[in-house]
C-alpha cells in the first residue's frame, strides 16, 4: 500500500515538473517582453500546421499582425521559441551583413540514420562552407552554356508531347506536364540518365521526386515534434525521406556511380564533380574522400529542387497568363521575335534565351506573387542583439524565420499585391526597389546556388509553351488558386488545369 502512494506521488511530481517546464518555455518571449502571440500548450503558434495551413501561409499571418512592433516578432514551434523577422534592415543584416553570425540553417537533417537529408541545403557549419565553394563552380554561366543543347533537345520532346496531349483533350493538367519536362532535363545533367517521363508518365523519378517533396513520411503530430525536439529527434534516429524514395535514390545513384567508374566515364556534369571529390582523399575542402551516401545526397537535393521548383513557377506563370492574355500575346510577340532573328540556326542561342526582357519580368512577378520558398530559416551562432533595439536579443539556438511570402505580398511594397502586373519589374523600378523586398532566391553568401540553372530551364520551357501554345482557363481551373498544407515549399493544393491550344 506504502509502495503505491508513493508511487502515485512521484508520478503527479513528474507531472506537474513537466507542466512547469512546459509553461516555462511558453513564458520565453513574455519574461522578455517581445510581442507574440499567445501559444497553445502542445502546438505553440503552429495550430493548424499540416492540416489546415501551410508553414508559409502561418508566417505570412503572423507578419502582417506584427509588422511595426519592432525588428522581429517572437513566435513557438510547439515548445521550441524562434523568431519572425519584420525589418528589413535586420534580415540585410542576417542574411549580408552579419552572414558570419547566421551561417545556418538549423533545419532538421540526420546523416548517420538518413543519409540523403546530409545534403547542401540543410547541413551547417563548416561542412556547408566547404561543400558550397566546391559546388559552386557546377553552377557558373559556362557550365550552363555546356548543359543547355540538353535542354533544347528536351524541349522538343516538350513541346510535341503537350502538342499530343491538347489533341486528344485540350484540358491539361499543366504542372504535371511541366514537371516531366524537368525531370527530363535533370535526370540526364545530374544523373546522365534518360528518364524518358515526356514519354513515360509512370516513370519512377518523377513518381518518389514529387512524393519526397508533397508527401511526409510522418504525421503532421510526429512532424511537429521533430520540429520542436530536433536534438532529441537525432539521438533517437528519426528520419523525415520516405523509405521507397530513399531506397529508390540511393540505389539508382549508387548503381550510377559505380557504372562509370568501372567504365572511365567522364562527363562534364554535376555528378562528375562529385565522383571527382568521392576519390580524392587527399582533397583538404574537407569534402575529399565523401562517402557515398553523402554524395547521393547532394545529387538527391539538385534533383528535386531543379525539376520541382521551376516546373511549378512555370505553371504559376501559365495561370497567370491565361488570366491575363494581353499579357501572354505580349511575351509571345517578344518569343517570337527572338526565335525569328535565328531562323538560320538550329535553335535559338542561350544568351538569346537568357536577354528576354519581358520574361525576366513575368518570371519575376511569377516569383514574387507564389515564392516557391516562402520561409528563409536561419539559426543565431551566438547572442545576437539587434543594433538599435538593445531589449531584442536573439539567443544563440533561436531558429529565426525571414517571412518571404509576407514580405512580396505587403502592400506597403507591391500595391495590389495579389495582382499579375510584370511591370513591377521594369529595369529602372528594379534599380529603386530594395533587394531585401524580393526574395525568392534568398540573398547572401547562402543565396540559392541553382539560380542560373532554374532561370535557363524555365525561361526556355516557358518560351517554347508560349511560341507554340494558347493558354486559357477553364471550367476545371481553381481561382484562386489554394496551397498544399503538407511541403515547406509553395506548392498549389489542387491540379492547376488549363485549356491549351496549339498555334
Amino acid at each position: 500500500m506504502e509502495l503505491t502512494t508513493s508511487l502515485w506521488y512521484i508520478l503527479i511530481t513528474l507531472i506537474f515538473g513537466i507542466i512547469f517546464v512546459l509553461k516555462k518555455n511558453l513564458n520565453y518571449w513574455k519574461d522578455l517582453g517581445i510581442p507574440h502571440e499567445e501559444p497553445h500548450a502542445l502546438f505553440g503558434n503552429m495550430s493548424g500546421l499540416r492540416t489546415k495551413l501551410s508553414f508559409g501561409e502561418i508566417l505570412t499571418r503572423y507578419y502582417a499582425k506584427f509588422k511595426g512592433s519592432g525588428p522581429f516578432a517572437g513566435i513557438f514551434v510547439g515548445q521550441r521559441p524562434g523568431a519572425v523577422v519584420l525589418d528589413k534592415e535586420l534580415i540585410k543584416r542576417i542574411l549580408i551583413k552579419d552572414f558570419t553570425q547566421f551561417t545556418d540553417r538549423g533545419l532538421y537533417y540526420n546523416q548517420e540514420s538518413d543519409p540523403l537529408t546530409g545534403h547542401l541545403f540543410l547541413v551547417d557549419g563548416d561542412r556547408w562552407r566547404s561543400m558550397r565553394n566546391k559546388l559552386s563552380p557546377t553552377f557558373t554561366s559556362g557550365k550552363m552554356k555546356y548543359m543547355y543543347p540538353t535542354l533544347l533537345k528536351v524541349s522538343d520532346s516538350f513541346v510535341a508531347t503537350m502538342a499530343s496531349k491538347a489533341l486528344e483533350n485540350p484540358l491539361v493538367e499543366i504542372r504535371s506536364l511541366l514537371a516531366r519536362y524537368t525531370v527530363d532535363i535533370i535526370g540526364s545533367v545530374a544523373f546522365g540518365i534518360e528518364c524518358n517521363s515526356l514519354k513515360n508518365e509512370e516513370d519512377k523519378f518523377l513518381q518518389l521526386g514529387r512524393k519526397s517533396v508533397e508527401q511526409p513520411r510522418h504525421n503532421a503530430l510526429v512532424m511537429g515534434l521533430i520540429d520542436s525536439f530536433p536534438r532529441l529527434s537525432r539521438l533517437l534516429g528519426m528520419r523525415i525521406i520516405p523509405e521507397d524514395v530513399h531506397e529508390f535514390f540511393m540505389a539508382t545513384i549508387k548503381d550510377t556511380v559505380k557504372y562509370r567508374e568501372m567504365n572511365n566515364i567522364q562527363r562534364n556534369d554535376f555528378l562528375n564533380i562529385l565522383i571527382e571529390l568521392k576519390n580524392n582523399s587527399e582533397d583538404k575542402s574537407g569534402l575529399g574522400g565523401m562517402t557515398i551516401e553523402e554524395l547521393a545526397a547532394q545529387v538527391f537535393v539538385f534533383f528535386l529542387a531543379g525539376f520541382e521548383t521551376s516546373a511549378t513557377t512555370m505553371a504559376y506563370a501559365l495561370y497567370e497568363l491565361a488570366q491575363n492574355q494581353d499579357l501572354q500575346q505580349r511575351l509571345r510577340d517578344e518569343v517570337n521575335e527572338a526565335f525569328e532573328q535565328h531562323q538560320g540556326s538550329a535553335a535559338i542561342p542561350y544568351e538569346t534565351i537568357m536577354s528576354l526582357t519581358f520574361m525576366d519580368q513575368v518570371l519575376a512577378e511569377t516569383l514574387r506573387k507564389y515564392p516557391l520558398v516562402p520561409v528563409l530559416f536561419r539559426q543565431a551562432l551566438n547572442d545576437y542583439a539587434v543594433p538599435g533595439n538593445p531589449k531584442y536579443v536573439i539567443k544563440k539556438g533561436i531558429p529565426i524565420f525571414i517571412p518571404v511570402l509576407g514580405i512580396q505580398h505587403d502592400v506597403e511594397f507591391y500595391a495590389n499585391p495579389q495582382e499579375f502586373d510584370p511591370d513591377r519589374f521594369l529595369p529602372d523600378l528594379v534599380k529603386q526597389r530594395d533587394p531585401m523586398e524580393w526574395l525568392p532566391f534568398g540573398d547572401g553568401p547562402r543565396n540559392c546556388i541553382g539560380m542560373r540553372f532554374a532561370k535557363m530551364q524555365s525561361r526556355l520551357g516557358l518560351a517554347c509553351a508560349i511560341r507554340n501554345f494558347r493558354f486559357t482557363v477553364c471550367p476545371k481551373t481553381e481561382i484562386p488558386l489554394s496551397y498544399a498544407v503538407k511541403p515547406l515549399v509553395l506548392l498549389p493544393g489542387n491540379p492547376i488545369y488549363l485549356n491549351v491550344e496549339a498555334l
